[in-house]
């Protein structure tokens, strides 16, 4: 296993309870306990997935997870909330900590500090398993073969932290004299929240935020956002601006190589899916080799086969939503709060006006006396 995130930690756990005889061994570049950005989130349908499939792990995470039942849009001072669209988030640190005990318990070996600049520094592994996010060392050795493509949007985000609670998972849309920007915000304990900030291209430019220091960009943000920090300073943990890739391999598995997670294809953030992608790979490759055992070739075909009409659907669904995103300061113009809201609801095109009814009467209900 090349990587210790979510993906590889949960697949290196579920495979080596299922076949104690086996050796999984788990390389990471990082040192133990290090980890980038602040909090991740699951939608409410996103768990259900894991109480099914592993509802040990789930009982356990869901004591460590802050919860709520709704989501917030903010757009020109009016709050709008969307009923039914419940999430949980937890620290990623916290995450990957429970994960790593949970391994190490089974007899999972991890090696921290353990950077993999080549496969052939593995030896000769039954299986590799590139579960190592977006900059894959794995799919990088063998780009040609896995058939990647990559398309980086125009905006620009930096992922903040802030010691500050938030009701729930809120978007707050803020026009300034420099351009349009929201922010992503939630709590992911009881006292600290993740804070990401996005822009347009020309927007970024504009603020100066080209050429800020790490500084001088939490200052503006803080400035944009007063209201909602309430005089909390944003935290900063590699908090650089960044455009996000549309990532995407043909095939998923060269040689004795597979890729899970990030390294095999990203969810755009906005819709809380990353993780839970990374987890649904996770527990598809396990089973798999319960259907297999150790004939290799024989389970990376089931894994495909079993998981990528899944992948196909909610990747097509997250790219949608992230082309929503590259035009919304153009969305902030035409729309007010509550059309803002009813059409972000309906980015993915995914949820239509039948299905929001049933899963959201009460915004439905602001809807239809709004038209």
């Amino acid at each position: 296993m090349v990587g210790a995130g979510p993906a590889g930690l949960l697949f290196s756990y579920l495979v080596k309870r299922r076949f104690p005889e086996w050796e999984v061994r788990v390389a990471e570049q990082n040192p133990a306990g290090a980890t980038f950005g602040f909090g991740v989130v699951f939608s409410a349908g996103a768990l259900e997935f894991l109480a099914r499939d592993a509802p040990d792990l789930h009982a356990s995470l869901a004591q460590r997870m802050q919860s709520w039942p709704i989501q917030r849009i903010v757009h020109r001072g009016e709050r709008v909330d969307i009923d039914g669209n419940g999430f949980s988030a937890i620290g990623r640190l916290e995450l990957l900590g429970f994960l790593d005990e949970r391994c190490r318990e089974a007899g999972v070996e991890i090696e921290y500090r353990r950077p993999v600049a080549s496969l052939a520094e593995l030896g000769t592994p039954d299986l590799v398993v590139g579960a190592d996010g977006v900059r894959s060392s794995v799919r990088r050795e063998r780009e040609a073969a896995f058939g990647t493509r990559i398309e980086w949007l125009r905006n620009r985000f930096a992922w903040y932290g802030v010691e500050r609670p938030f009701e729930c998972l809120t978007l707050t849309f803020r026009e300034t004299r420099w351009g349009a920007f929201v922010a992503h915000h939630y709590r992911y304990t009881p006292c600290l929240s993740t804070f990401i900030v996005e822009c347009d291209e020309a927007t970024w430019h504009r603020a100066g935020l080209d050429r800020a220091s790490d500084a001088e960009s939490r200052a503006l943000c803080e400035e944009v956002f007063a209201e909602e920090l309430d005089g909390c300073p944003l935290l900063s943990n590699r908090s650089v601006w960044r455009r996000f890739p549309l990532l995407w391999n043909e095939r998923w598995s060269a040689g004795d190589a597979v890729l899970i997670g990030d390294a095999l294809r990203t969810m755009h953030f906005s819709i809380g899916s990353g993780t839970r992608a990374a987890f649904e790979d996770a527990i598809a490759l396990d089973r798999a080799f319960a259907e297999a055992g150790a004939d290799v070739p024989r389970a990376l075909a089931a894994f495909e086969r079993m998981r990528r009409p899944v992948v196909e659907k909610l990747h097509a669904a997250a790219n949608r939503s992230s082309y929503w995103y590259e035009e919304f300061p153009a969305r902030m113009r035409r729309f007010d709060a509550v059309g803002l809201a009813y059409d972000y609801m309906r980015r993915s095109g995914r949820v239509d006006d039948e299905r929001l009814r049933a899963l959201a009467p009460a915004f439905m209900a602001r809807v239809a006396a709004h038209r």
